[in-house]
This record gives C-alpha cells, sequence and structure tokens, in this order.
C-alpha cells in the first residue's frame, strides 16, 4: 500500500471473529508497512477501531474512482 490512494479490501473469512468482521463486506485499509511486512492487513472492523487481520481473510480490491468516492460519502470512511 504504497500510494496515498484509498483501498479497500473484501472480507473472504471471519472465522474465529463473527463478531469484529462480516464476509463479503469492503474494509477500508489503513497504511501500516510493519502489519504488511508481517502478512497483516489493518482494518477498522465492526467494532470502530483498527486491527491487523491475517491478510489471507481479505482480497484487495481496485474499485473505478467514481465508486471510491461514492462509499466513502456514504459513510464506508467508519474505516478510517
Amino acid at each position: 500500500m504504497k500510494n496515498s490512494k484509498t483501498q479497500f479490501a473484501l472480507c473472504l473469512s471471519n472465522r474465529d471473529y463473527p463478531a469484529s468482521l462480516e464476509v463479503g463486506k469492503l474494509y477500508r485499509l489503513i497504511e501500516d508497512a510493519e502489519a504488511a511486512s508481517e502478512g497483516y492487513l489493518r482494518v477498522v472492523d465492526e467494532s470502530g477501531d483498527d486491527y491487523a487481520f491475517a491478510s489471507s481473510r481479505f482480497h484487495i480490491i481496485e474499485l473505478p474512482a467514481k465508486i471510491e468516492k461514492e462509499l466513502l460519502k456514504s459513510g464506508l470512511e467508519l474505516a478510517a
């Protein structure tokens, strides 16, 4: 995550974290080089706090700028 563009990830697994993650939900990623170097992605989970989860739980999604802008306007920025 080296650019300043907002990135999103689709949750593929919430095993062991059913209250924290929802399968099929998009989460906004927070840049964290240290977490990434250990195989984790930092996202704001359902609690509203950011945590590092194994990157294997997610698939990073590249969204068209128009869709990204609308998602951020509609409240997906709660992951910031």
